[in-house]
């Protein structure tokens, strides 16, 4: 019997071990071989060391592995019974950068082990050819595994800094009556200003234990607004903004941010806080945050998206500069955005929300809350994915708010509660007010109509609460102040179920040359019968 010898490089078991001895394997043997370490270092990082490397390095990295699965798991767990607390440590400035060093650290980590597994396989030991298909399926397996990671933590530090960027460092605020009130204002900024005149007031209720909501649109033209109790500017004017036709309830903020920011020491806009305090008084309700979107940046918000789609009621101007001021009448337009299906990009939606030539400001603001309703549709997790730091960065550029991080989470929560739930909608004029309205305003009835309708949100009847439907034909005016609890059957439909208006009334289609024919003509008035629909709006 011939007897085999080992050697201190031979152990015994190497013919049969050709996992951790592939030299005596066969070449399939060997193949077989590769592909299994790259794929237990994809799905079980560490094994492919146990089993065919440093023994050492793959305990440690399986133990590793282990830990991340188990918190992996905690986390699933904290996202079912408690999601308000896993979104408040991601965006939490301190909670969002341990994740994005774990991430980064564990990124580096895997990918290290993908290359110590190279080191394992022994390429040369391979056939010519498998070698850069092996070679090919590990660098994809990494950039998978560790690139995943580490896009992650990318996306996560984009996050942190934008939120540093646009929210408050603040005390967090407490729930009113059982909601959340936050104030939306669409800022228009120009070189020649100073401050921001807000053309678009809208105040978004939410319940706080729900996600229930209601949007409260306040037209900027609204005369004598009332300040809160507490509110400094109060005390300049304790019967209402009552200054005359110049102080609309945008003026506001220009005139605090020009003459009256002393009274607000310590805070970062005056003008903003004002203008938050006069909607809290107008309304009769404690309004707790605001943000403030700059429309000058909003249309780089909108081309990060890729564009929004609306289907669109009628004809609406890219106005051309004033050329009566007496009568507010602009030259030539430098455009027209059709009626019909329509894919606005950020110039053309922005105009698409702040056009109110040949309208009244009613029809802008159904626009207006039209590409609101448009932009939160179309930002999907797909858009978010691709899009995501051109998002965050013109975010950065176009919103402003006093709205704590630290509690960013828990609004993030609610915002997805609130998302699949119908929101009631009131406007503080036509079509649930008389057109006259927001000149001598009855502040009682805004009060009593406010109440009922967040009273109205939370009730087993929230379908039969007063709606100001984006299909609301533009300029159409109630006759006097509609109830604020109507039968939802009344109620003009807020869905896309319009037909745009595309053609004249004899049938002749609605063109450019047509409109600024008519302009030309100083037809102002056909123009106005031809566009009156242009309120009519439905995201797509």
């Amino acid at each position: 019997m011939t007897t085999m010898h080992k050697t201190p490089n031979q152990p015994g078991n190497a013919l049969t071990d050709p996992v951790r001895y592939p030299a005596g394997a066969s070449a399939p043997v060997r193949t077989k071989r590769a592909f299994v370490l790259v794929l237990l270092t994809l799905f079980i990082p560490g094994s492919a060391q146990i089993v065919a490397g440093d023994r050492k390095l793959g305990r440690m990295a399986l133990r590793v592995t282990l830990t991340v699965w188990a918190v992996a798991l905690l986390t699933l767990v904290i996202a079912l019974v408690n999601r308000t607390l896993l979104l408040s440590i991601v965006t939490h400035p301190v909670g969002s950068l341990l994740v994005i060093v774990v991430l980064v650290v564990l990124a580096l980590g895997w990918a290290y082990l993908f290359l110590n597994t190279l080191r394992i396989i022994r390429p040369n030991l391979l056939a010519p050819g498998m070698r850069p298909i092996i070679a090919v399926v590990l660098v994809a397996s990494t950039v998978v595994a560790s690139g995943s990671l580490g896009y992650i933590a990318y996306v996560l530090n984009v996050s942190r800094n934008a939120i540093g960027s646009i929210f408050d460092a603040g005390p967090a605020i407490d729930p009113v009556d059982g909601r959340y009130n936050f104030l939306m204002m669409g800022g228009d900024a120009g070189d020649d200003r100073t401050g921001r005149r807000p053309d678009s007031l809208s105040v978004i209720s939410v319940d706080a234990k729900t996600g229930e909501s209601a949007i409260i649109s306040v037209p900027r033209n609204l005369q004598n607004a009332q300040f809160s109790e507490g509110s400094p500017m109060r005390k300049i004017y304790p019967d209402g903004y009552n200054c005359g036709d110049e102080c609309l309830i945008n003026a506001v903020n220009t005139e605090v941010t020009n003459n009256y920011q002393n009274l607000y020491p310590g805070v970062s806009d005056p003008g903003a806080q004002a203008t938050l305090e006069a909607v809290s008084g107008t309304l009769g309700i404690t309004v707790q945050a605001y943000v403030l979107v700059d429309m000058d940046g909003f249309a780089k918000l909108i081309d990060a998206m890729g564009g929004i789609r609306i289907k669109a009621g009628g004809w609406v101007p890219i106005s051309g500069p004033v050329t009566d001021e007496a009568h507010g009448i602009h030259g030539m337009p430098d455009g027209w955005i059709p009626a019909g299906d329509q894919h606005l990009d950020g110039f053309h939606a922005l105009w698409y929300g702040r056009s109110r030539e040949f309208v009244d400001d009613y029809a802008r603001i159904a626009r207006q809350q039209c590409v609101q309703q448009a932009m939160l549709k179309q930002l999907d997790p797909a858009t978010l994915l691709t899009k995501f730091e051109d998002i965050a960065n013109a975010g950065t550029k176009v919103v402003d708010s006093n709205i704590s991080s630290n509690q960013l989470g828990s609004f993030v929560d609610l915002a997805l509660k609130s998302k699949n739930q119908p929101v009631k909608r009131l406007t503080i004029g036509p079509p649930d007010f008389d057109a006259s309205f927001s000149t001598v305003p009855d502040f009682d009835l805004i009060h009593s109509k406010v109440q009922e309708l967040l009273k109205s949100s939370n009730s087993p009847k929230a379908d039969d609460a007063v709606v100001s439907p984006t299909g609301t034909p533009a300029g159409a005016a109630a006759a006097g102040p509609v109830p604020a609890r109507l039968p939802a059957s009344q109620l003009p439909s807020p869905s896309a179920d319009f037909t745009p208006v595309t053609t004249t009334p004899d049938g002749t289609p609605i063109t450019i040359e047509l409109l600024n024919g008519l302009k030309a003509q100083g037809d102002e008035q056909g123009i106005r019968d031809l566009v009156a629909t242009n309120g009519q709006c439905a995201p797509l």
